[in-house]
């Protein structure tokens, strides 16, 4: 198969080498477990935390005569995932046994697709800020059994097996080798999780190994002939990813530059360390003489099947993303951020529904969100509601509060919880408008300091200790744009 490179070479992301510069090419093929309670082939529970081989079938286990059914719940959020990539939907697929052996694969084979996968090429749309928008393209979707896992560190000379992932769903969506930096395949990995957490086809949830990334990296100089890959295998967090991509470029430059050449191979990326390091050579590579299984039919559907998927999806990141710019006002950037995940986007719109929008993407950004990473929360979680959040955004909006008094009235509610306005009122918070209130306010404090009033006639930019005062005198009530403009008038600035 040729593949046709179809990138412009981007100078912002070569790396410099003692012997000119070097471009990464990077493809992806990510493995994410389809949400479904139970398996690919069996209706053993896909539970996740059971103790070991508690969630595992004769059918899991290969038992003799032992015959696979298709989940046709796998087979619906399979093409949901490939409509949600705007992919072309194969009506016709086939399963195959792809042949090789190891201790947590009992049958000896896993159930795979080869030649005729059930999603064909999509496309995926990053939004890579100052550089634009890119489109990386899907070469293709295929369902899989995962198989069962080793346990190496609970006896000093016995490996034990679970079982209980043997035979759950997974979606496997490789990528054409369109990525060209870390923050490009991190950028991916982010946007892929983030459409099938829409979709609601796969949790995401890469700590529990529901989400997990094949990435092979080759370097080239800038628009050259591609470069002998490296594959690093089951990357399990988005931020690893970067650094296991920068090393391993890093890796294959010095030894082109020293005069060696790199070989084609598959490594592990090691946390700890930051470094990849071999697993197995090109040599040790496995034959796995795929062919179709016998005990599965080929997979086929009609149009009205697709359609009918097809009519019930959600709305998307990017569509979300656009409706957000042109309903609310908001910036391109702010309505990425709100839309990364389905949870913050829906928060957002509860928070910003009848309000401004503008104001509250602000506030759900800059103090929502903080609030959250700083506590080590998600949404899901949090002490303070879309209707309270809102309820504040309101207040200010209305003039009853300031930005300053907000933020305390924030506090308020992550604590103690309780609606913002009768926090308000019962606390007496709201800011003061009266212009004659605060006029009295300007002037005592301009009578009391002549000497600054001195200065700020000489030095207008001096108004904000006035403003300062003013707000000290008034408990932070103030309004404070009325406020500026009776300073200027009563100081003749």
């Amino acid at each position: 198969m040729t593949i046709i490179d179809t990138r412009t070479p981007n100078p912002k992301y070569f790396i410099q080498g003692s012997t000119g510069d070097w471009e990464i090419v990077i493809g992806m093929e990510v493995h994410a477990q389809v949400t479904s309670e139970s398996k690919l082939f069996s209706g053993s529970s896909t539970e996740f935390g059971r103790p070991p081989n508690s969630n595992v079938s004769f059918v899991d286990a290969a038992m003799p005569g032992m015959l696979p059914v298709i989940n046709d719940e796998c087979v619906r959020q399979a093409v949901r995932t490939g409509l949600g990539l705007k992919a072309k939907i194969n009506k016709r697929s086939i399963f195959d046994r792809k042949n090789y052996f190891y201790p947590d694969l009992p049958q000896g084979y896993q159930i795979s697709q080869f030649k005729d996968p059930i999603v064909g090429e999509g496309k995926i749309a990053l939004d890579m800020g100052a550089d634009g928008q890119i489109e990386i393209g899907i070469e293709r979707l295929h369902l899989e059994q995962d198989a069962g896992k080793s346990i190496h560190d609970q006896h000093p000379s016995i490996t034990f097996v679970d079982l209980n992932r043997s035979g759950v769903a997974l979606m496997e969506i490789v990528s054409k080798p369109d990525l060209r930096s870390s923050d490009e395949a991190k950028a991916y990995l982010s946007k892929l999780r983030a459409i099938m957490r829409y979709l609601g086809t796969c949790d995401g949830n890469m700590e529990q190994g529901s989400l997990r990334a094949d990435i092979n990296v080759s370097v080239r100089r800038p628009g050259g002939e591609f470069g002998t890959r490296c594959e690093i295998k089951n990357v399990n967090s988005i931020r690893f990813a970067g650094q296991a991509i920068e090393y391993e470029a890093r890796r294959q430059i010095d030894i082109l530059e020293d005069g060696g050449s790199i070989d084609q191979e598959t490594r592990l990326f090691d946390p700890k360390t930051g470094e990849t390091r071999s697993m197995r050579s090109k040599e040790e590579a496995h034959d796995y003489r795929y062919f179709p299984d016998p005990d599965l039919l080929p997979l086929e559907f009609d149009d009205a099947f697709i359609a009918d998927l097809a009519a019930h999806l959600p709305e998307l990141p990017d569509e979300k993303q656009a409706r957000f710019i042109e309903e609310y006002g908001i910036t391109p950037y702010d309505a990425m951020v709100l839309t990364l995940e389905r949870e913050s986007a829906d928060f957002y719109e509860e928070v910003a529904r009848g309000r401004d929008g503008k104001l509250a993407a602000n506030w759900v950004i800059n103090e929502f969100f903080a609030r959250l990473n700083k506590e080590g929360m998600d949404v899901t979680s949090s002490p303070v509601s879309a209707n309270q959040l809102g309820g504040i955004v309101e207040l200010i909006g209305k003039g009853d509060i300031s930005g300053k008094i907000a933020k305390d009235l924030f506090e308020i509610v992550w604590a103690e919880g309780g609606d913002p306005a009768q926090i308000v009122e019962a606390r007496g918070m709201k800011q003061v408008t009266d212009l004659g209130a605060i006029e009295k306010v300007v002037d005592d404090i301009i009578a009391a300091n002549p000497d600054q009033v001195a200065k700020v006639q000489a030095k207008p930019t001096l108004i904000g200790w006035f403003v300062g005062q003013a707000m000290k005198a008034s408990g932070g009530k103030a309004n404070p744009q009325a406020l500026n403009e009776i300073l200027k008038q009563k100081l003749g600035l």
